[in-house]
């Protein structure tokens, strides 16, 4: 029987420390977002030369307005040119293309890849540019968002992340993964920006300084994910990464639960392949050279989904209340943790989320699509039993709002 309450309180012990510190990590960055964080505007910034790139796989569906909306930038046109990398395409939609004022790059690959589709490109359109703005076949930038990247780079940012917003919150899924995307702006791109460490990089939205940018993405080899490892490799050669809230990309929300469920499975993924690669380094650039900025991007690959964190912490608060009212003996003497203990975490991390929501989308449908986030749970535990191989192999998330 002791050997028993030993091993039930080792687990706690385990799993209170591991839920505990995910969710003062992201109570502390949420509180950091409250605060004002601006860029400063330098006056009569040079006008660099621009490449900004679309990989998109089999995206007939919205590559043609993507690509014609990414044409009207408030941006002297004679600085940025449009490079559509096309792989899988169908033969109408590349005819298209190549009657629009932009540049196409067809690719073909065994196994395609984001990060191989952006190296072809790049050898074929050379070194003529000094900023690459990588965006998703489903993007849109905001008028102005090529001019306020430029000025990021007047103030000598090799790397810039813009901020992603939804284009669409036609269901509650969709509003759902509107709200789950501010929050984590708030929290890992603001709020870390605050403090003075990184923004997180997003996978589009993001310009870099193009021939650092070229150079570096010959290195990356990634299946899935390629944002997090080129991300966790700038950190650890000490590029800092800036994060403009001003400099809007309007990014299409997930519709469908299979779609919802996939995307899931190979960020986390994705996220548990690069903890495994670059923990034990994390923890040596920490000891050696006090690298936070790397540290901190090592600790976030293992921290939970925050849909998840909230789900686990509500299951474990309810199972902690009831057990404690219905065998408070047994509990007391079995049990590391009280009823209050997990309350404290829960309290905190729902604090977390709430200050990290927008004020504009604290209103009925968001309430009404918060009522869903039970489902939203139960499909990302699903995906957590569906890893296997996930990172391994391109998963398509096929694009278009339906009405």
């Amino acid at each position: 029987m002791e050997l028993l309450v030993f091993i039930v309180r080792l687990v706690e012990v385990i799993v209170f420390a591991y839920l505990g510190l995910a969710a003062c990590y992201i109570l502390f960055f949420s509180i950091a977002g409250i605060f004002p964080y601006r860029t400063i505007h330098p006056d009569n910034p040079i006008k660099r030369r621009i490449a900004v790139m679309i990989p998109g796989f089999k995206e007939d569906s919205v590559i043609i307005d993507v690509a014609g909306d990414a044409m009207e930038q408030d941006y002297p046109k004679e600085f940025y040119q449009v490079i559509v990398i096309a792989d899988s395409f169908k033969k109408e939609t590349i005819d298209s293309l190549k009657l629009m004022p932009i540049r196409v790059v067809e690719v073909a690959f065994e196994k395609s890849t984001k990060s191989k589709a952006l190296n072809v490109a790049m050898e074929a359109i050379g070194d003529e540019f000094d900023i690459a703005v990588i965006l998703d076949a489903d993007n849109l930038m905001g008028k102005e968002f090529l001019g306020k990247i430029n000025d990021a780079f007047e103030n000598g940012f090799k790397v810039v992340q813009g901020h992603r917003q939804a284009k669409n919150m036609n269901n509650s899924l969709a509003l759902l993964d509107t709200v789950s995307e501010e929050i984590n702006n708030h929290i890992f791109r603001k709020g870390h920006r605050v403090v003075g460490l990184s923004s997180a990089l997003i996978g589009s939205g993001m310009a870099f300084e193009y021939g650092f940018f070229k150079r570096t993405m010959k290195e990356i080899k990634a299946i899935g994910g390629f944002d997090k490892e080129l991300e966790l490799n700038l950190l650890r050669d000490g590029i800092r990464i800036e994060y403009l809230a001003n400099a809007i990309v309007l990014d299409e929300k997930v519709q469908k639960e299979a779609v919802f469920e996939n995307q899931r499975r190979r960020w986390i993924s994705a996220q548990l392949v690069y903890f495994r690669r670059f923990a034990w380094d994390g923890f040596i650039q920490f000891v050696s050279r006090f690298n936070i900025d790397y540290f901190d991007k090592v600790y976030q690959m293992i921290l939970p989904p925050r849909i998840l964190l909230l789900g686990l912490l509500t299951i474990l608060l309810i199972v902690s209340g009831v057990i404690s009212e219905i065998a408070k003996n047994w509990a007391w003497e079995t049990f590391a943790f009280s009823f209050s203990d997990w309350l404290v975490i829960w309290t905190f991390t729902v604090i977390a989320l709430l200050l990290s929501i927008p004020l504009k989308l604290y209103n009925a449908r968001t309430l009404l699509a918060l009522l869903k986030l039970p489902h939203g749970f139960l499909l990302m535990l699903k995906s957590l039993f569906r890893l296997k191989n996930a990172n391994k192999s391109f998963i398509h998330t096929s694009h278009g709002i339906e009405p």
